[in-house]
């Protein structure tokens, strides 16, 4: 026996059922519809990227190529005036301590006039000797240098000349 609650109670799981189902087949809907922008939107990408391919990626190549050799240039441009002006950089060092050993050269000198004006006559006769005295001494030494160099020479000479003389009275006495 089959009461009337039963039915209803099997219609409204039935109907539960239904409208379960009717959700689940609206979800599936609305994930394909989902799936099928994704896979539009995929296509269109793949779509570019295969034109992209065809033709872009040579004009793109040839811009790089293009970029590369002017990025080329560049450096070498680059190192050309850095060495030129590394150079004259150098050149114009030199020339300012060129310049400024002489002006130092010219304030000492000035600077030593000017203390030899404010000495006695005394004392300016006692440097002018001093400096007689400094050209003896390096000729002096230059002159000592030289006979140095000589008497290396002379005693070299002599070891040659004794040596020989000792190997002829050693051959005499052989003989």
């Amino acid at each position: 026996v089959v009461t009337r609650d039963d039915v209803e109670e099997l219609l409204k799981s039935v109907f539960q059922f239904v409208k379960d189902k009717e959700q689940l087949l609206q979800d599936l809907r609305s994930q394909t519809e989902a799936t099928k922008q994704i896979i539009s939107e995929k296509q269109r990408e793949r779509d570019y990227w295969l034109e992209y391919k065809n033709v872009g990626s040579k004009i793109h190549a040839e811009r790089i190529s293009s970029l590369e050799k002017d990025i080329a240039e560049v450096k070498y441009e680059l190192e050309r005036t850095e060495e030129h002006y590394r150079e004259a950089l150098k050149v114009v060092r030199e020339e300012n301590e060129r310049l400024f050993d002489r002006h130092m050269k010219l304030l000492s000198e000035e600077a030593l006039k000017n203390a030899v004006g404010y000495l006695d006559k005394h004392c300016r006769r006692e440097i002018e000797e001093h400096e007689w005295l400094k050209e003896e001494v390096e000729i002096y030494r230059k002159e000592e240098s030289d006979l140095r160099a000589s008497v290396q020479l002379l005693e070299e000479e002599n070891t040659s000349l004794v040596a020989k003389l000792i190997d002829i009275k050693l051959q005499h006495l052989r003989v």
